[in-house]
């Protein structure tokens, strides 16, 4: 197989050919670190397999995209082929390389930088190991399957990083002066700052929302930065083999019910997932909240659903539609919401991006621009 083509290809889709991360991502075989994945199907997730059809699996792996490779607990490695999925939520991906390269040019690596990188399927490691040299990289993961799958296929392409398995919000394996986390977080981890070396910088995203977070270690142990403006979104930490679904008792229950307060929204139907800065401020002001959508022919309908019992159902037939809300529970969600696109309508934007960050040493995260503040715990 002609790999290399299709990586130089790949290069030059993400980065400038003076970059000093063009040569990693045209020496890099992404193929090794992605033989299998879940591709979307029609109705359900369908296993991909790459030496099955290498036609596809070149197209597909040299392609600036992100590949599922785990379904709940289901591996693609460990699938039977043929094998379908048809509603479990993905745990563990390939993260396209062009986020991968963004991510890393927000922590501002040096020459002689020392990085922890989350692993997952390795392949964002080996980028790392070529612009740096792999002894000055650590990866790790919180699923054993993945680092020493992930160590198995650097080692047959000659890169040998440290390696651990650990919960990355717990303690970290070492010293780093750089922290790059392509899972994200409620809140950063007091772990990460102890491990952080004086006026290191670690960049993460923040759980739910699309925000990146890069912040420099201060002298009393905390770290100070910003709300980069990229957008970017990546699996939250979990600490077992699956995510929790804690509203899927609550879905059951209202799914179709009449709420407590009913209403017609000002603005078209929303999907909040679909709008970065409107979804990661209601993750700021209210989070937690899951949302799900479904419709037949012209109707659509959004839910939002969050643990503590609150729930809001709206639906709409046309394209721009005031949908009719139906909201219950101790919260009403879709008010949160609409106070979001009143501010949104009023002033043209949201002030999460580019937001200032105080991170105290113990984890404690603060946002401010202007006259606006949140703090995350």
């Amino acid at each position: 197989m002609d790999w290399e083509t299709h990586a130089r290809r790949l290069a030059a889709d993400v980065v400038r050919p003076e970059s000093r991360w063009y040569e990693p991502l045209a020496t890099t075989p992404r193929h090794v670190f992605v033989p299998r994945w879940w591709g979307r199907g029609e109705q359900e997730w369908e296993l991909r397999d790459g030496p099955a059809d290498p036609e596809a699996w070149m197209h597909d792996v040299y392609a600036n995209r992100t590949l599922v490779t785990r379904l709940g607990p289901a591996h693609a490695d460990h699938a039977e082929p043929g094998a379908t999925n048809p509603g479990a939520m993905p745990t563990s991906s390939s993260t396209l390389p062009g986020l991968v390269v963004t991510m890393y040019r927000h922590a501002m690596i040096a020459d002689d930088s020392r990085v922890l990188v989350t692993t997952g399927t390795g392949y964002g490691t080996a980028l790392l190991c070529q612009r740096l040299g792999a002894e000055r990289v650590t990866s790790v993961d919180v699923d054993p399957h993945l680092v020493q799958v992930a160590g198995e296929r650097l080692d047959s392409v000659g890169l040998r990083p440290h390696t651990a398995v650990c919960d990355i919000t717990g303690d970290l394996p070492g010293t780093y002066d750089r922290i790059v986390s392509t899972v994200s977080v409620r809140s950063v981890p007091a772990s990460w700052l102890a491990a952080l070396r004086p006026g290191g910088r670690l960049v993460t995203t923040l759980a739910g929302t699309g925000l990146i977070v890069t912040a420099d270690k201060t002298e009393d142990g905390g770290a100070v930065g910003r709300i980069e403006p990229d957008a970017a979104g990546f699996m939250r930490t979990r600490h077992g083999e699956d995510y929790e679904r804690p509203t899927d008792e609550l879905w059951e229950k209202v799914r179709d019910a009449d709420g407590e307060d009913v209403s017609t929204s000002r603005y078209p139907l929303l999907y909040p997932s679909d709008a970065w800065d409107v979804m990661s401020m209601l993750e700021l002001l209210a989070p937690g909240i899951e949302y799900r959508t479904g419709g037949e022919g012209e109707e659509r309908t959004v839910w939002m659903l969050h643990p503590d019992g609150s729930w809001a159902r709206a639906t709409a037939t046309g394209f721009l539609d005031s949908p009719t809300v139906h909201q219950g529970g101790p919260r009403r969600l879709w008010d949160v919401l609409e106070k979001i696109r009143h501010r949104l309508n009023r002033e043209g934007t949201l002030p999460v991006y580019g937001a200032r960050v105080r991170i105290d040493p113990g984890g404690t995260l603060a946002l401010s621009r202007g006259a606006w503040s949140v703090t995350v715990i």
